[in-house]
């Protein structure tokens, strides 16, 4: 069974996340988007979790279903969640202070009350649905995976600079360094928004190590920016399993951001308007030209520094991706408008509603059958996305890189025109 997956996303009690990031409103969106299967997010936080137990119906394959009474619309039926979380490590290790960010998968209700029971004394679970510890990441493996070996941990957003295990301001320069002998319960990274398999595939410690990709959605349309597509069992036990075995048959590939969109693909400074490539910023020796100071480091400049292999390098084992633009993005700009309007909306539910799903429209959909009800100039735009075919402007120090699908000029001809 051919399905997407998205395994990591936060809930209403997350610091800076809309309050719309209910079950209710995730299963909704990711019934727009064509997410099957979504992370819960979050179930550390009492509140929450409470939710859950109300609010989910266990299917008794590590897998739940939104109850009857809390489902908005038939379609929310087909959306399955599993239990996810993630925590904050702030701890010192090796001379240096860490910030590590780790997702947790959980079977069932019973292991994240246990989950839940050890972490809760040790921090505050309440203060945010992604709760912070002074403890080691190293511990963290160890004590959630005495609870039970059918839970998952997975390093968050690896390559992130402030919070991640590679992260060039707050992490280590392998998987080993950071989580020692604990290191055999490692079996998989998240790439997160600014790095996608390619550049991760420079690094040959990392040729066991499976890559997903998430969205880390903070709010409901955020849902499936990222995402993993399987073909297997729609059963807990055997989806871990394909992501541990790094089962190619079964991991059919990940949807990824263009890296460059990420907040923290190349170097620079947004306040004083640097924004530098790795070997810019090699040859300013990591300091901002403006203020004096040293520069945010992104993913890129860390990959190189890391990598053993060049640019291009594909292992033997490679589970590939698809680059994808989000649906709503690609409507915004065809429409010249921002993407919070009601134009763009209106559009993406109609042309949902049309086709079945936003993947269903990105992915797999020909031409010849989008042409039919999409207005041109966004037909166009899908078009150029599955060729690659974008002017990028990468992300930097916080700020989300611009991907551009038209010019300035059609833009302004889209403006005197109209869309139709």
């Amino acid at each position: 069974m051919r399905f997407i997956a998205d395994f990591h996303v936060h809930s209403k009690y997350s610091r800076a996340t809309s309050k719309d990031m209910d079950v209710e409103s995730m299963a909704k969106w990711a019934s727009l988007k064509g997410v099957s299967l979504l992370g819960t997010g979050d179930f550390t936080h009492p509140f929450y979790f409470a939710e859950l137990r109300q609010k989910l119906k266990p299917l008794g394959n590590g897998l739940f279903t939104l109850k009857k009474e809390y489902r908005k619309n038939a379609s929310q039926a087909d959306v399955y969640f599993m239990l996810t979380t993630e925590v904050s490590n702030m701890f010192q290790q090796a001379g240096g202070s860490r910030r590590i960010h780790t997702m947790i998968f959980a079977p069932n209700f019973k292991v994240v009350e246990k989950i839940n029971n050890e972490l809760s004394e040790l921090g505050k679970l309440s203060s945010d649905g992604r709760p912070i510890f002074g403890f080691s990441a190293k511990e963290l493996v160890e004590i959630i995976t005495d609870v039970s070996d059918e839970i998952f941990l997975v390093p968050a957003h690896a390559w992130t600079p402030w919070f991640s295990v590679f992260g060039a301001n707050s992490g280590f320069d392998s998987i080993e360094e950071c989580f020692e002998e604990q290191s055999k319960h490692i079996s998989c990274i998240e790439t997160g928004l600014s790095s996608d398999p390619q550049m991760n595939w420079r690094l040959s410690s990392l040729d066991k190590i499976c890559l997903i990709s998430n969205s880390d959605a903070h709010s409901p349309n955020r849902i499936g920016r990222e995402a993993n597509v399987f073909d297997c069992e729609m059963d807990y036990k055997e989806i871990i399993k394909a992501i541990k075995n790094k089962d190619k048959e079964k991991l059919l590939f990940t949807i990824e951001f263009f890296p460059e969109e990420g907040k923290y693909h190349f170097d620079g400074h947004r306040n004083c308007g640097i924004l530098f490539s790795p070997a810019e910023s090699r040859k300013n020796k990591n300091i901002c030209p403006v203020c004096g100071r040293k520069l945010t480091i992104g993913v890129m400049h860390r990959v190189e520094s890391l990598a053993d292999r060049s640019e291009g390098f594909v292992p033997e084992n490679a589970i590939f991706c698809k680059h994808l633009i989000p649906l709503m993005e690609i409507i915004a700009e065809a429409l010249n408008q921002g993407m919070d309007t009601k134009g763009v909306e209106n559009e993406y539910l109609r042309l949902v509603s049309t086709y079945g799903s936003e993947f269903r429209i990105l992915l797999d959909l020909p031409l010849e059958e989008l042409e039919k009800s999409t207005p041109p100039k966004i037909l166009e735009g899908i078009k150029r996305v599955r060729e690659g075919n974008l002017q990028i402007t990468p992300g930097h120090d916080g700020v989300y890189g611009k991907i551009q699908i038209f010019g300035e000029k059609e833009k302004e001809e889209t403006k005197q025109l109209g869309l139709f």
